[in-house]
């Protein structure tokens, strides 16, 4: 059951880790086109600009859960590393069930933010509903929590591993 979900939290950080490259490609995209029509052809495009806020918006969301599954994630290192290993165990859960907690709130008002904002149409992009754009709170909390939960079960510490 352990390396079955290891497979699945591996598999859904990939693809918000793809998904996250891909909103950071966009952005850039976007940003050489607002350049571009703005300084050669004179003619500025500003739904860009409402584009690549969007883009970033996900871009960041949906990379969370990489942080967070590869021990990245807030934790008091010198207490961590002065610890024998059962004090370490412990230390992981609490840290673990303190980040499930605030990314529990995250998803809960990220959804309600999302609902409410349903109503309301992109600047510049008025066929478009903020919805989308407030969705990436809950979507990208749901990847976090399967990346907290493998993170617990399988222990990375990335960023232990290369402090200085």
């Amino acid at each position: 059951m352990k390396n079955m979900f290891l497979i699945f939290e591996r598999s859904c950080t990939w693809a918000a880790m793809l998904g996250a490259c891909a909103m950071l490609a966009l952005a850039a995209a976007l940003g050489m086109f607002q350049i571009l029509m703005r300084f050669v052809f004179e003619q500025p495009a500003e739904w860009t600009e409402v584009l690549i806020r969007f883009s970033l918006i996900w871009m960041v969301f949906l990379a969370i859960p990489a942080a967070f599954r590869q021990g990245a994630m807030v934790s008091v290192d010198v207490l961590y590393r002065w610890s024998p290993p059962r004090i370490r165990r412990v230390l992981d859960w609490v840290v673990s069930l303190a980040a499930l907690a605030l990314i529990g709130v995250i998803i809960w008002w990220g959804w309600d933010y999302a609902q409410r904002g349903g109503v309301q149409s992109m600047a510049g992009l008025e066929s478009v509903s903020m919805f989308w754009a407030y969705l990436a709170m809950p979507v990208g909390g749901l990847f976090c929590v399967i990346g907290i939960i493998g993170n617990l079960i399988d222990p990375q510490r990335m960023e232990l591993e290369t402090a200085q």
